[in-house]
């Protein structure tokens, strides 16, 4: 009869040929991009495609781990920006670089998270999956994350609540239809992309008080 002990060793170790395994997928998604495979990652990580299919199930369930990966650790760097010790606009800038900083130091990342395969004409398991039917949980995902640090951190009046969701998601819509336009055709600096966007959501934002007792914003 297997022990408590043994169950908790058998999951420590899964865990952590589990990350292996997303280590590898990373390393083949910073190559190939979109058009990373199956195939490729479990030639990546040593072992054959069905071993791959145990951990994940498709290439649906891969790329659902792997945007949880990087979605958390984007949640975090944005938290960071949003709580460090600066003025309100510098804390905004602070927060539009921060993201966009992230996709242009992975674009393959970001590629393979928001887009499916360019070239896939006939769409199959292995390369054309409704990357848009993944991709709208994680921008959700993140809509609701930075209206909860809105709403901690502004007074926005009568139906406060409401409104810091409004806002949540229409900044991450903003920054993620920004952001893909100025990775594809580099218009401009980054600079100067979040000076501009920091223009157009100060109006209100500038005038909003912050919260008693909250950490500000």
């Amino acid at each position: 009869m297997e022990t408590t002990e043994q169950a908790t060793a058998q999951r420590s170790t899964a865990e952590a040929r589990r990350r292996e395994l997303l280590e590898a997928a990373d390393r083949v998604v910073l190559r190939d991009g979109p058009q990373a495979s199956m195939n490729a990652i479990a030639a990546e990580a040593g072992i054959t495609k069905p071993i791959l299919y145990r951990h994940f199930g498709d290439k649906g369930g891969l790329y659902r781990a792997l945007a949880k990966r990087h979605t958390d650790a984007l949640l975090a760097a944005l938290r960071a920006a949003l709580d460090a010790p600066a003025e309100r606009r510098e804390r905004v800038e602070r927060t539009l670089d921060t993201y966009l900083a992230a996709i242009e130091s992975r674009p393959q990342v970001y590629r393979f998270l928001m887009h499916p395969a360019e070239d896939a004409a006939a769409p199959t398991p292995e390369q054309g999956f409704d990357v848009g039917r993944h991709s709208a949980p994680l921008l959700r995902r993140m809509g609701e994350e930075l209206a909860e640090v809105i709403a901690e951190r502004v007074d926005l009046g009568p139906n406060s609540e409401q409104l810091a969701r409004v806002w949540g998601h229409g900044i991450v819509g903003m920054m993620h239809a920004a952001g893909d336009w100025w990775l594809g055709e580099r218009p401009c600096s980054r600079a100067e992309l979040v000076s501009s966007l920091a223009d157009l959501l100060w109006g209100r934002l500038a005038a909003a008080g912050d919260r008693p007792g909250g950490p500000g914003f």
